[in-house]
């Protein structure tokens, strides 16, 4: 019989997976303390149904994907489809793959439909593939590929073709 993961097993869970969900989250959201709140609130989740997990391994997976739940949850209670969060970024360089770095991108990305930036950052700045989004997100295929080439032809708009190049598209499956 497997036995069930051990509180250890989740504290170190919580301190690998916590600066890609909070990236994750930041990007989806917008806002630093939202995005901080929809982690621990996904963690606090994961926890809760700890004793059923059975593969330590999957963990960070479900994790995420709880993540993404609980945005999606948190963009229909609040109707967020045409507010932009207007954070103040800081001014400093980030490390490569820190949004705070991309103030512009950032700003762009919270102008997209919650769906397109769920797959935008899903796929670009998580790396999942076509399959492994769709799944995430309880989509199809061909939906992730739609949302992933409208996203990106408004972010072009925005921020022109230096910053999201025309050779971006969505077919890595």
């Amino acid at each position: 019989m497997p036995r069930s993961p051990s509180d250890d097993e989740f504290t170190a869970l919580v301190h690998a997976s916590w600066p890609s969900l909070y990236r994750t989250a930041y990007l989806l959201v917008g806002d630093r303390g939202e995005a901080e709140d929809l982690v621990q609130t996904a963690l606090a989740k994961t926890y809760a149904s700890w004793s059923s997990v059975r593969d330590v391994a999957a963990a960070p997976g479900y994790a995420r994907t709880t993540l993404v739940n609980t945005a999606t949850s948190w963009f229909r209670r609040r109707s967020w489809n045409a507010e932009s969060p207007r954070d103040v970024l800081p001014e400093r360089a980030g490390p490569v793959g820190d949004p705070d770095a991309r103030p512009l991108l950032v700003a762009a990305l919270a102008t997209l439909a919650p769906r397109q930036r769920a797959v935008v950052v899903l796929r670009y700045y998580e790396d999942l593939s076509v399959a492994e989004t769709a799944r995430l997100l309880g989509i199809g295929d061909g939906t992730v590929k739609s949302q992933t080439s409208d996203a990106l032809a408004r972010l072009r708009t925005q921020l022109g073709d230096a910053v999201v190049p025309s050779s971006l598209g969505a077919t890595r499956d």
